[in-house]
């Protein structure tokens, strides 16, 4: 009897010896996942973070109406539509200089178009400034604050080199009468990038691209082009067809309207893999006006694009006529011109008179070019 009433008290086991460790690895357990939790979650906001600091740290910015005079620019007639102004620079500083090479110092605006997007963003008209078009130049101040006096008979592309890009926007819209809304610059480098982040883009040629003077050669037919050769295309001059300036703007304007068919098909805006590589791309050589340098306000703006169809978008070629004492450089007509941007400027179609340019290039039919003057930007 004495053996079995003492068993219990040394067979049977005290419980908080054997719970206690089993609470204890539990509560290191929960403990390890909320701190890998939090990890996770700081990780991801920091990298986000980051993310969004290396985008937006890319874009340079210009305030518009300080550089210009708020005074000194045209009134908005059509409020609910937008007036872009995109240019490409020739730039060969940094990155540029490896993607083309040539006799040129400090940048020019190679290519010039401003963008007319009407009410209800469903469609666009895209004009080309022929770059060798002989201008005045109003009076501006340059990216250092000097003054930059007016000059007349000078070519729309060394504005930019002269007075830096906000004296372009004044240039344009003292040209034309219309508020740019925004102005976007890309250099070569840019270019290059959003090609190659795109993975190329598909362009087709109704006759062959011969790569004279070091350009581009293509067959007749489609081609997918990476970012080296999307250079050298909308760059080309006299391997195609008329060998002119103004031939060249045809295939500049081929090529936007691929790339941003190729945007579209692609779905890159809706893609975050994708959209991060083109901003990457775009944004490391950008500059925009100051309203739209920062990645929410490109987001927001590129989403209110959306519906813009590349198939449905007019492109032209401003109005011009060879000058009449330098046949190598173009001037403005202004009958035609003055149409087009009267009806830019109210937000109303183009007539067909307005688009009838004396001096045609491109897919248009053209008396054969003057020879090409030595001195334009390469």
């Amino acid at each position: 009897m004495t053996s079995d009433a003492t068993a219990p008290a040394t067979t049977t086991p005290e419980p908080a010896p054997e719970q206690a460790p089993t609470r204890s690895r539990a509560s290191r357990i929960r403990r390890g996942l909320a701190w890998t939790a939090a990890v996770v979650v700081l990780g991801s906001a920091g990298a986000g973070w980051w993310v969004y600091s290396h985008l937006e740290g890319n874009i340079d910015s210009v305030d518009l109406d300080r550089a210009i005079g708020a005074d000194n620019r045209p009134p908005k007639v059509a409020e609910k539509a937008q007036n872009v102004l995109v240019l490409g620079s020739d730039s060969r500083a940094g990155a540029n200089g490896e993607l083309d090479h040539g006799n040129v110092s400090g940048a020019r605006s190679d290519t010039a178009m401003l963008v007319h997007i009407p009410e209800g963003r469903s469609r666009a008209t895209a004009v080309s400034i022929p770059r060798d078009t002989l201008i005045t130049r109003p009076e501006c101040k340059d990216q250092d604050g000097k003054t930059v006096p007016e000059a007349n008979r000078v070519m729309f592309n060394s504005v930019y080199s002269v007075a830096g890009p906000a004296c372009v926007v004044k240039t344009v819209e003292q040209l034309s009468g219309i508020r740019v809304d925004h102005f976007v610059e890309v250099d070569f480098a840019g270019f290059k990038g959003l090609v190659d982040a795109l993975g190329g883009v598909t362009v087709t040629l109704d006759q062959p691209m011969t790569g004279a003077k070091g350009g581009l050669k293509l067959d007749a037919g489609t081609h997918r082009l990476n970012g080296t050769d999307a250079l050298k295309f909308v760059r080309t001059r006299y391997g195609y067809g008329d060998g002119s300036d103004l031939g060249r703007i045809g295939l500049q304007q081929q090529f936007m309207l691929a790339m941003l068919s190729e945007i579209k098909k692609q779905d890159a805006l809706g893609n975050p893999a994708r959209l991060y590589k083109l901003a990457d791309a775009g944004t490391k050589s950008l500059t925009t006006d100051s309203d739209l340098a920062s990645l929410s306000a490109l987001a927001d703006f590129a989403q209110s694009m959306k519906g813009v169809d590349p198939s449905t978008m007019e492109t032209i070629m401003l109005p011009v006529a060879y000058d009449k004492v330098d046949p190598n450089r173009v001037v403005i007509a202004q009958e035609q011109a003055s149409q087009l941007w009267e009806a830019l400027r109210t937000d109303r179609k183009v007539p067909a008179s307005a688009k009838d340019s004396p001096a045609k290039g491109g897919s248009g039919t053209r008396s054969k070019s003057p020879a090409p003057s030595p001195t334009p930007s390469a």
